[in-house]
């Protein structure tokens, strides 16, 4: 817990007065129309410089040779088939990244669009895995200025005009608009979900304009925040002494990134809504089979407002009205014809062209006047479709149901409700925002990387039955056909017994199972072992995903998905999530709840099916029985998990322990006790799963010689103090669990394994001030793992008692901040994942020598959990001053998975940063936690002969359930 003023580093305050004048500041003082104290600024004109992308040195590249040439072979089979890999590191954007990314739009899962800070709309995630990077230029605001006596005109677009492409003489397309904007004296602010744009005295020196733009991320509503949609609020103070008329304009191209625009089929229809609004829609028919989208743009007219459109215009010679003539039209009247409005839908696009929409908006101001414009932009893509799976409805269409029009009530909605969201973000944010003991950088930062649940692809589905049947057409014919064997526990009703079930069933089908099946893995018991067999025959195929169904009305959320990144396209990478979980936790814990209740049913399912793996070259099965899969797949996701095929993860150390971790912590921290009976069957296979890899009987797992947890190219040896200590931590919190959970057996199973195992993990690792990297000879065996606590991390956040004594926990962290913080640039980058004990940074691999942004948070997290608050913001603060500030490598809302300590990053736009939200965590920790009984759980244990033998005391976790009443909310209390 943090407490009184601790931080007196540097603060990195950024007030709004250096950025604005303090009279603009004053005039704006109104409405919400001034950015707030606390925000991320930058300049208009400031330079967006191309981002520098790491590379390999020659030995890393020799020992990646054969990996690289598996790896583009498989890539080249995946496109044959007209899929992407996951991974692709031999295609790089078609757009050169740069320091240009802004705040997105809309909510989550429906679809995203970044928009830059200079006002450029960009990254286009409209289908599942895919991300257009290129901005389309003709969507713009753009402002017409004139006063009375019309000695005073201006006519300019509100975004700098430094762009590719721009400034063809004689064009009539965007070229021929006013670029007239040089950004000197403008300025964005950005506090995510929202942003401000000051124009303060540009294009006219008489006229203050501000642009707030707002979406439905609202924490704990999960309604509104699935909704594609966001507002864009002018605030107009005229400070001449003539009436200004001024006329904003809204256009906006029938795309979804890229050159979709140019295949033709588009139609643009205009549409007069209740309450004043009007607009456009854009009905944008997508190729190669993907589902439609239906954009709609719009204003509200008021009784100082009056909106027109223009449905069509082209940017080319040919078309019937080009971007010049609509330019031209508005400059000479500031609004469009409003016969337009009866036009009806336009005649499809050929392809080749460009149809784009126009809204207007045109006020009076007054002489020291005010007035207030509001647009909005709404996209409706009911459904969602995998290439090689199901389609499903998405989140939103819950509420406006999967019609195109559903776009048009989308835009009214969201035009008269948005005062309403901004209330609930400024009633969630304000406390956070207000409290002094916390820097200035770490407040807008904070909530600034929460960007990538909106724009790191996330998927939100209403229901988990899929809309049809909607196999790709590609899809090989053996894989379409093939009958899959689904193995799974069920337990005997007359008797509790647990038999093992084996049922053959056709993939064809969207599920293999009755409604009688649907209860099998929530009924498994824990009796059963899981640790995979030696089986001869290992060809079939197994079960299609089951979803659990929600409890009740309340509980049903729909279901979750969010990338790894934009350039590792596996959904829900469980070892990444492991960092990045405590923000959903935080702000939408139903959601959290649903995805660990998807992987606890993974945990029990086996996928049969042949993979190779990459890194070797060898063959396994795509997913085994209880072990946690990495991910929830790429094509197919629930029904074609592990995605990821580098190396087999079935091998890996970190996932079972990581899963057993945040389930124990969500279960602590929710006191959802039906939460826990559901996933319990699975905590418990996780446990036993890991048994294969203590092949000493010391209680403690060891790793097998390659990288085989989530740093995926950094070799362990022996004991690890990554896994090793993630492992620890799971068994404290499976006994603990099983404790709340009334299995007692379990509990006293575990923690045998538990004190075992810690006396061999100090004894082999503990070197007086740290733990070594590993127990093996290797020349790194002896490095300095930024990581090393991550199950320290995760124990504390839970309320546990520490796995180690203070001092030892202390030592390492401090050891930690002297040497991977500060040892690098002075503490100006984050931790460096690993360092050798002289103080160099360990080099034996691309990840050793990396700064991790995600982990350098959860660092800074384990050290203010530790009392050592001073050293965790300056970690974390290295973070703000290499990605965010201006001084920095321009990461801002791309936070990439890290950089070297030249700056060079990797993989853009990443989950895990999100983990600041593990600081945020650390330093308000939930209710059900910090009430919870201090009680050290491990001394309450009795070990008998019984916990080498049993691991369940019940036959089934709905018995256990129903013995939990008797518990009550608190996760340490037990009388029963």
């Amino acid at each position: 817990m943090v407490t009184g003023n601790l931080f007196h580093c540097r603060k990195n305050s950024w007030p709004p007065e250096e950025y604005i004048s303090r009279t603009t500041l004053h005039l704006l003082d109104f409405d919400s129309a001034a950015p707030p104290e606390q925000a991320w600024r930058r300049r208009l004109n400031s330079h967006a410089n191309i981002l520098k992308e790491f590379s390999v040195t020659f030995m890393e590249a020799i020992k990646m040779v054969r990996l690289g040439i598996r790896l583009w072979s498989y890539i080249r089979e995946e496109a044959s088939q007209g899929r992407k890999a996951p991974i692709d590191p031999f295609t790089r954007e078609r757009c050169k990244p740069s320091a240009s990314q802004g705040v997105p739009l809309g909510g989550m899962g429906s679809g995203s669009i970044s928009r830059g800070f200079r006002g450029e709309f960009r990254h286009w995630q409209i289908i599942p895995g895919i991300c257009e990077a290129s901005p389309i230029m003709a969507n713009q605001f753009s402002i017409f200025i004139s006063r009375e006596g019309g000695n005073k005109n201006y006519a300019s677009v509100l975004a700098p005009g430094q762009h590719e492409g721009l400034g063809k003489s004689g064009d009539q397309g965007i070229s021929s608009w006013g670029w007239n904007l040089s950004g000197q004296h403008s300025t964005y602010h950005a506090l995510f979900p929202r942003a401000w744009t000051i124009y303060d005295g540009e294009p006219d020196p008489e006229l203050k304009v501000s642009c707030r733009q707002i979406s439905p991320f609202i924490p704990h509503n999960y309604r509104d925040s699935s909704l594609p949609a966001a507002v864009f609020v002018y605030t107009l103070v005229n400070t001449g002494k003539e009436r200004a008329k001024v006329s904003l304009l809204f256009t906006w191209a029938n795309s979804i990134g890229r050159i979709s625009h140019l295949s033709g089929d588009h139609v643009n229809e205009p549409f007069i809504d209740e309450d004043g609004v009007s607009g456009v829609l854009l009905h944008h028919k997508t190729a190669k089979g993907n589902p439609p989208v239906t954009f709609a743009i719009a204003a509200c007219e008021t009784q100082n407002v009056s909106v027109t459109v223009l449905p069509c215009f082209g940017l080319s010679e040919g078309s019937c009205i080009t971007a010049k003539d609509m330019w031209g039209t508005m400059v000479q009247d500031g609004q469009f014809d409003r016969e337009n409005f009866n036009s009806g839908p336009s005649m499809p696009s050929s392809p080749g062209e460009t149809p784009c929409a126009a809204v207007s908006a045109s006020a009076w101001v007054e002489p020291h006047g005010k007035c207030t414009v509001a647009f909005a932009l709404a996209w409706s893509s009911p459904k969602v479709k995998f290439s090689k799976g199901s389609s499903y409805h998405r989140r939103y269409t819950k509420y406006y149901g999967t019609s195109e029009r559903a776009a048009q009530n989308l835009v009214h909605d969201a035009l008269t409700n948005y005062k309403r969201w901004e209330e609930e973000i400024e009633k969630w944010q304000s406390p956070i925002l207000k409290d002094d003991r916390l820097p200035e950088w770490y407040k807008f930062t904070l909530f600034n990387e929460l960007y990538f649940l909106v724009a790191g692809g996330t998927v939100w589905i209403d229901s988990p039955v899929p809309v049809s049947d909607t196999r790709n057409d590609h899809q090989p014919a053996e894989v379409e056909k093939t009958n899959v064997k689904v193995t799974a526990a069920k337990v005997n009703g007359r008797h509790g017994g647990v038999v093992e079930q084996t049922e053959t069933y056709d993939t064809t089908s969207s599920y293999g199972f009755e409604d009688d099946d649907q209860a099998i893995i929530s009924r498994y018991s824990c009796n059963e072992s899981v640790v995979p067999q030696n089986k001869k025959n290992s060809s079939h195929s197994a079960n299609p995903y089951i979803f659990l169904d929600a409890q009740n009305d309340t509980d049903d959320v729909g279901r979750f998905l969010y990338l790894e990144g934009v350039e590792y396209i596996m959904w829900c990478t469980y070892d990444v999530h492991f960092y990045a979980s405590f923000a959903l936790l935080e702000l939408f814990p139903k959601i959290e709840l649903n995805i660990q209740r998807d992987f606890a049913k993974a945990v029990l399912s086996e996928d049969g099916r042949k993979v190779k793996f990459l890194a070797e070259g060898n063959w396994g099965i795509r997913k085994v029985r209880g072990a946690v899969p990495h991910d929830l797949g790429t094509h197919d996701p629930w029904h074609e998990m592990n995605a990821y095929n580098i190396h087999d993860t079935s091998k890996w150390k970190d996932l079972n322990p990581k899963f057993v971790l945040q389930v124990y912590r969500d279960f602590a921290a929710t006191g959802d006790m039906s939460f826990g009976a559901d996933v319990w069957p699975a905590v418990c296979a996780a446990i036993d799963y890991m048994e294969q890899f203590d092949r000493d009987g010391d209680g403690l797992i060891e790793n097998d010689g390659f990288p085989d947890q989530t740093y995926d190219a950094w070799t362990v040896h022996g004991i690890s103090a990554y896994c090793g200590c993630l492992w620890l931590a799971a068994l404290q919190a499976a006994a603990a669990m099983a404790l709340q959970l009334g299995d007692k057996a379990f509990a006293e199973k575990c923690k045998s394994k538990f004190v075992k195992a810690k006396s061999v993990f100090e004894e082999k690792l503990w070197n007086g001030s740290y733990f070594n990297y590993d127990s093996g000879s290797s020349s790194n065996s002896r490095s300095i793992q930024a990581d090393q606590l991550a199950g320290q991390w995760y124990t504390a956040s839970s309320g546990l008692p520490s796995l180690f004594d203070d001092f030892k926990i202390k030592s390492s962290l401090q050891k930690i901040y002297d040497f991977n913080v500060m040892k690098v640039r002075g503490g100006r980058m984050g931790a460096v994942n690993g360092m050798h004990p002289n103080g160099k940074v360990d080099e034996s691999c691309m990840q050793s020598r990396e700064i991790w942004s995600g982990v350098t948070y959860g660092v800074a997290a384990t050290m203010i959990l530790a009392g050592m608050e001073d050293q965790g913001f300056a970690a974390a603060e290295g973070i703000f001053i290499a990605g965010w500030s201006e001084e920095g490598y321009g990461y801002w809302f791309q936070t990439p998975e890290g950089w070297t300590t030249d700056g060079h990053f990797r993989s853009l736009i990443y989950m895990r940063p999100l983990s600041i939200w593990g600081m945020q965590f650390a330093i308000s920790m939930p209710k059900a936690i910090l009430e919870a009984p201090k009680i050290n759980i491990m001394d309450r244990i009795n070990i008998s002969p019984l916990s080498a033998r049993s691991s369940h005391n019940e036959t089934g976790v709905r018995m256990i359930a129903t013995k939990t009443k008797c518990f009550g909310n608190s996760v340490f209390h037990c009388s029963c």
